[in-house]
């Protein structure tokens, strides 16, 4: 877990925009899932991504809303909910939303709207 939770964001984000784009998506879509559940705007995400923070640094400065404990499911075999540790279950709600994005759920279900 400790390599996951150092490994910067900026690194990974590449990969998120190949799989959602596959899928037919937008990067803007994609923004809108980081910058719900981190409360970054598109700005200041952009910035963390230039500066290539970890998702340890990234998440130290979040402000995951309280919606997000409506993440349910299974990602990389785990159940979302169960994850005890709070870093992991940040990045695996992460994982989950974009999944669900690449899926082709309308952005206001993935967002957690009513």
């Amino acid at each position: 877990m400790q390599k996951l939770f150092d490994m910067s964001v900026s690194e990974v984000y590449p990969l998120y925009v190949a799989k959602i784009e596959r899928k037919g998506r937008t990067v803007a879509e994609l923004d809108a899932v980081i910058s719900w559940l981190t409360g970054f705007d598109s700005a200041n995400l952009h910035e963390r991504l230039r500066s290539a923070v970890t998702f340890r640094e990234f998440f130290a400065c979040a402000t995951v809303p309280a919606e997000a404990s409506r993440i349910t499911g299974m990602i990389c075999g785990v159940r979302v909910e169960q994850i005890e540790h709070p870093l992991a279950r940040s990045i695996r709600q992460l994982d989950k939303l974009i999944d669900e994005l690449a899926k082709g759920r309308p952005l206001e279900k993935v967002l957690r709207q009513s």
